[in-house]
């Protein structure tokens, strides 16, 4: 289960990925083992996201 902060995230990615961008969302689920919450975007499949149980997104410059 996602926790608070990565649902928070998650809302924001999904206005941008499909309000804005225009991209849809083919996949979003819970890596067990790292408890990232991963998410596949784009036409091609191209957008790979992944927020951490913070709600931080993997590779985020401080």
């Amino acid at each position: 289960m996602p926790t608070t902060e990565q649902l928070k995230t998650l809302y924001e990615i999904g206005f941008w990925l499909t309000y804005r961008m225009m991209q849809p969302i083919v996949l979003m689920c819970v890596d067990a083992r790292t408890r990232n919450l991963f998410i596949l975007a784009g036409d091609n499949e191209t957008i790979e996201i992944e927020i951490l149980p913070n709600g931080r997104i993997q590779d985020e410059p401080d």
